[in-house]
């Protein structure tokens, strides 16, 4: 916090606000290109856990494939085959785009 102010009293006296114009443009930059999409995939992520439904197939972080075979209020019974069911965080389950688009 102290450099910050140390930064705006420098440029201040250096010649005012347009030597400090580089640095609000990186910020601008940075949250275009990196926050703004990555809360937009949050989001998304979001609706998609949310939307769940049985018998949805999905995959989780570590790459377990299978079906959605239960929903409970946070975790989530993965069919993964063979008579093999796991029980599943609802946070660990991402969109798999192949089995989005197969469905529709």
């Amino acid at each position: 916090m102290n450099s910050l102010l140390i930064l705006l009293q420098a440029a201040e006296t250096e010649g005012g606000w347009m030597s400090m114009l580089p640095l609000f443009l990186i910020l601008v930059v940075f949250y275009f290109f990196f926050i703004r999409p990555q809360t937009k995939k949050n989001k998304e992520q979001r609706k998609f856990r949310e939307a769940l439904k049985k018998g949805d197939k999905v995959v989780t972080i570590g790459g377990v494939h299978g079906k959605v075979a239960e929903i409970k209020e946070k975790t989530i019974v993965l069919d993964c085959g063979n008579n093999i069911k796991l029980n599943i965080e609802k946070s660990a389950i991402v969109m798999d785009t192949k089995s989005v688009g197969q469905q529709k």
